[in-house]
């Protein structure tokens, strides 16, 4: 879905985002992978440097309702007001939004869908680390797969997160076998290639009580074509 008047101004442009939807209460854009979405320790540029060119006339700069890896692209919510972005903070903490993801994967599994059901914990005390592990003890955690391509030692998967912990989906996959290419940290390959293999493809929030969903689609990065072209789609059964 296509916002009926809007063109990236050269801010926009000149960082790589897009503008995928825009109404009175929010903007999704698509996020370039390798921004990060919030300021970090180390510094550096970030999503929130570019929010003022996402106004729009309003006299406020929008802010995220969500978080997205640094390296993770794709779609990527703004609530354009305060009352607008609590309302779909509301909807994200309740789970009522369906997120879907496209993943390139080390190996894959054997079975053309299934379920991660591996509760998750931080690694280390330390409150600045993000890194998560599988753990016994940990937050509930649930993730759905469906695998949409295979080739030679690749899989293309659709990820569906059901609960949304940091880092799930990598840490997920990782777990069962098959990282997700250009993961760093969990234990993908290709570390030096053209980064990690996940994006954000749509999203879809149920935003007004008496309408249909809204539902966004952000297209395939350009570092992940290559590897999405290489693998052969596997029908529904």
């Amino acid at each position: 879905m296509s916002p009926p008047d809007t063109a990236p101004s050269r801010p926009q442009a000149e960082i790589g985002l897009s503008l995928l939807y825009r109404d009175a209460l929010m903007l999704v854009i698509d996020k370039p992978a390798g921004l990060p979405v919030h300021p970090g320790p180390k510094g550096g540029p970030t999503l929130t440097d570019h929010l003022d060119s996402l106004r729009f006339g309003l006299p406020r700069r929008p802010e995220a309702a969500h978080r997205l890896d640094r390296d993770t692209s794709g779609c990527l919510v703004l609530g354009r007001h305060a009352k607008a972005l609590a309302r779909l903070n509301r909807l994200f903490a309740d789970g009522k939004v369906d997120k879907r993801y496209w993943a390139l994967v080390e190996g894959g599994p054997v079975e053309d869908e299934g379920r991660i059901d591996l509760p998750l914990a931080r690694r280390s005390d330390d409150p600045r680390s993000w890194w998560m592990k599988t753990d016994p003890a940990g937050a509930p955690s649930l993730t759905l797969y469906r695998v949409l391509g295979r080739g030679q030692d690749l899989a293309w998967l659709e990820l569906n997160p059901v609960t949304g912990r940091t880092h799930q989906l990598r840490v997920h996959c990782a777990a069962m076998g098959w990282p997700i290419r250009g993961d760093a940290i969990y234990g993908g390959a290709g570390r030096d290639g053209p980064g990690l293999q996940l994006h954000a493809r749509t999203l879809s929030l149920p935003l007004y009580p008496k309408r249909e969903a809204i539902t966004v689609e952000a297209s395939a990065p350009k570092h992940m074509r290559e590897g999405l072209t290489a693998c052969e789609w596997v029908p529904d059964s």
